[in-house]
């Protein structure tokens, strides 16, 4: 009996959703109240899908980079291991960025005939006024969006959260690297032992690795629903066509630099560093990548990105488990390419000229608060207002420049969290390849075939 493939069916609810959504969000229709309840009901069974893939993240984390670390058998190779892991996420985010800065210095999204564009500018000075009157204006705007859910942090309390006072307490407040540190340390502890014991507590947590990966599996068999109802209100609050109603050139160096890594310096890396098909990668990874797309959280998105890069392109579980949850904590590949972005745009649009030196800085502070961003919807925006202030651009009022940039936040987060997530997955692959793993993406034992 035929049966349609997962990612399809999630093409397919994305689809159905941008149409209804389109529907639902028509001027004669959008306060009408049956609209109303159907999109009510729609954020009901979204939020039940989104707890539940965030259900099984801590868990899963736990689980995969305990399993991983102790397989690796001696400190050699987890130190070869992390120090190719990290080397990969540096320079990948670095080209995401490079590329963002090139493209926006080139096209100048800011100017028009020329010069500032003076109608952005004014919206810019409208938002400025408002936040004036009302100093909560800003919070009140991203807290209502459920973009200020999690914000940003700087370097140091970065390091600080990595060595959780409550391992427990990191857990349950989201402190993705506290934990990861955390298992990292049970995995070395597990290869510095021997004997019946430890031997035990590492299948307990083979085990409970497998039982996750099963849950999401059923978790994914309610995933065109849970994407239907995620995007339905997304598109009637902003127009199918809504991002390019405003802020068009802006949306469009985003995308174009988005799409340079995504379909040009990724599958590079993939072709001549992992010497494997990207476009059998591609196949390999729709439907986390879609999953993203749909979610704008990579976070949330990590059990289907671990399903994916085991099952269909056949990484090993002791590079799995340790690249992709640290991937999905640090590696922001678009989301560092779109918060320099922004920066260069702001001030291109108040009239200033960055130098080298300044746009340097950007480029600094992309990198590391990148780091920092939690991987939930939008939480680069206060990252980016960490920057914008950080810059200090003559005659700019950061909060009203990212007031004015929210109108198209949405579809670009959706975006680059599916860049994040696809850099996430090439990396996997990459270092896989690097440690002497024949079978990845191979089409044959163990490794993708056609599948997909």
């Amino acid at each position: 009996m035929f049966k349609l493939k997962e990612h399809w069916q999630i093409l397919i609810a994305l689809v159905a959703a941008a149409i209804v959504g389109a529907i639902f969000g028509a001027e004669a229709l959008k306060e009408a109240p049956f609209v109303k309840g159907a999109t009510a009901v729609c954020q009901f069974f979204g939020d039940l899908f989104m707890n539940a893939l965030k259900m099984v993240i801590v868990p899963l984390i736990v689980a995969s980079i305990i399993s991983g670390i102790a397989g690796l058998g001696k400190m050699e190779g987890f130190g070869r291991l992390g120090g190719k892991t990290i080397g990969y996420y540096a320079g990948t985010s670095l080209i995401a960025i490079l590329t963002g800065l090139i493209l926006v210095n080139a096209i100048k999204p800011g100017y028009r005939d020329g010069k500032p564009d003076e109608r952005i500018k004014q919206a810019f000075d409208a938002q400025a006024e408002l936040i004036a009157k009302d100093p909560a204006q800003f919070e009140k705007v991203t807290s209502a969006s459920g973009r200020a859910e999690k914000g940003t942090k700087n370097i140091a309390d970065v390091l600080k959260d990595m060595v959780p006072a409550n391992p427990v307490k990191a857990a349950a407040d989201g402190q993705m690297l506290g934990l990861i540190f955390f298992s990292i340390l049970i995995g070395w502890a597990l290869t510095q032992l021997t004997g019946d014991g430890p031997a035990a507590f590492k299948n307990m947590f083979d085990g409970l690795n497998d039982v996750m990966i099963a849950i999401t599996r059923l978790i994914m068999k309610f995933a065109p629903i849970g994407v239907f109802a995620l995007v339905v209100p997304v598109i009637a609050e902003t127009g199918v066509t809504g991002v390019f109603q405003s802020l068009a050139k802006f949306a469009a160096v985003v995308l174009l630099a988005l799409g340079i890594h995504f379909f040009v310096a990724m599958p590079l890396l993939l072709k001549f560093v992992g010497k494997v098909s990207p476009i059998r990668h591609y196949k390999a990874m729709a439907e986390a990548l879609l999953t993203a797309f749909s979610t704008a959280s990579s976070s949330a998105t990590l059990p289907i990105t671990l399903r994916c890069i085991r099952d269909n392109a056949g990484v090993s579980r002791r590079v799995s488990s340790f690249t992709l949850p640290l991937g999905a904590t640090v590696n922001m590949d678009g989301t560092a390419l779109y918060e320099c972005v922004v920066v260069i745009f702001a001030a291109q649009v108040v009239g200033v000229e960055m130098t080298f030196g300044e746009q340097f800085v950007v480029v600094f502070l992309a990198l590391i608060t990148s780091i920092g961003v939690a991987g939930v919807p939008s939480a680069s925006l206060v990252a980016i207002l960490i920057i914008l202030n950080s810059a200090k651009i003559p005659g700019l009022v950061p909060e009203a420049a990212m007031a004015f940039i929210l109108t198209v936040d949405r579809f670009l987060d959706m975006c680059r969290t599916a860049v994040n997530v696809f850099s996430d997955s090439c990396g996997a692959v990459i270092i896989a390849r690097t440690e002497g793993e024949e079978d990845v993406l191979s089409g044959g034992p163990g490794g993708a075939s056609a599948k997909g």
